[in-house]
């Protein structure tokens, strides 16, 4: 599970170092092997919105997700990325990309 991650919290880019970022490969790559229907990751697109809905883009195709999920993936992910240095304040809007 080698590859790039980028984070960014309201449109800033959030630097990760090696671990945080490894934390993250796995983690959202744990969620989307959860959901139904999903592969391997070759290029991944997790968006929350301003209004707090989820998206996730798997190999440049749209994963459908339910409310129950979306529910449980978006308070991890926002668990996950609040402690981080340089987060500030409310989280409006976040993208995490993968590629590998």
């Amino acid at each position: 599970m080698a590859g790039e991650v980028n984070l960014s919290v309201n449109n800033i880019p959030i630097n990760l170092d090696h671990f945080v970022r490894s934390y993250i490969e796995h983690t959202v790559g744990g969620i989307v092997a959860s959901l139904n229907d999903t592969g391997e990751i070759e290029s991944l697109e997790l968006t929350i919105d301003n209004e707090g809905q989820v998206a996730i883009q798997l190999n440049n195709a749209e994963v459908p997700i339910k409310y129950f999920p979306i529910e449980i993936i978006r308070s991890t992910i926002l668990g996950m990325i609040a402690p981080l240095k340089g987060v500030e304040g409310e989280v409006n809007t976040l993208e995490i990309t993968i590629s590998r």
